[in-house]
């Protein structure tokens, strides 16, 4: 089955230019693109527009920008560590924040990478192509967590 990739991120032109970073470095995984924290939350927990989406498939990583509208990505973190269904969920925070307390805030929350967005598309593409190869090819997932109460 082919692992799913979330992006969080409501700039349509880092939208853009990450799928087309990703497609330029062989990554050929569906990527499901949202465009707020809400709506990532929604996705997750298959609530809302995403109401009877399957549960039991996640995806294989988060890239989550960490301003968004609706609801921050700090708080879209804290949410997906709170729940037991999503609390092993890779989740990278993809941003162009530079602020140390981002940083500090990101990892205390249970980020599992803290990524700047370079500005230089051939950086970006191959910061794209290296979160690819990770996360989708090389990154062994959680295990699942059926039958768990």
């Amino acid at each position: 089955m082919n692992k799913i990739l979330l992006l969080v991120e409501d700039n349509p032109t880092d939208e853009k230019l990450t799928i087309r970073a990703f497609k330029k470095s062989g990554v050929t995984n569906d990527i499901v693109v949202v465009r707020d924290g809400a709506e990532a939350l929604d996705y997750l927990f298959a609530t809302g527009k995403y109401e009877g989406r399957d549960m039991t498939v996640l995806p294989a990583v988060v890239l989550l920008d960490l301003k968004l509208p609706r609801i921050d990505g700090l708080e879209v973190l804290k949410r997906i560590r709170a729940d037991e269904r999503t609390k092993c969920l890779p989740v990278v925070i993809l941003t162009a924040s530079k602020e140390h307390e981002d940083i500090v805030r990101g990892y205390s929350l249970g980020a599992n990478a803290y990524v700047r967005k370079p500005v230089d598309f051939v950086e970006f593409a191959e910061a794209a192509k290296t979160l690819g190869l990770f996360w989708l090819l090389l990154n062994e997932p959680p295990p699942t967590r059926t039958g768990v109460s």
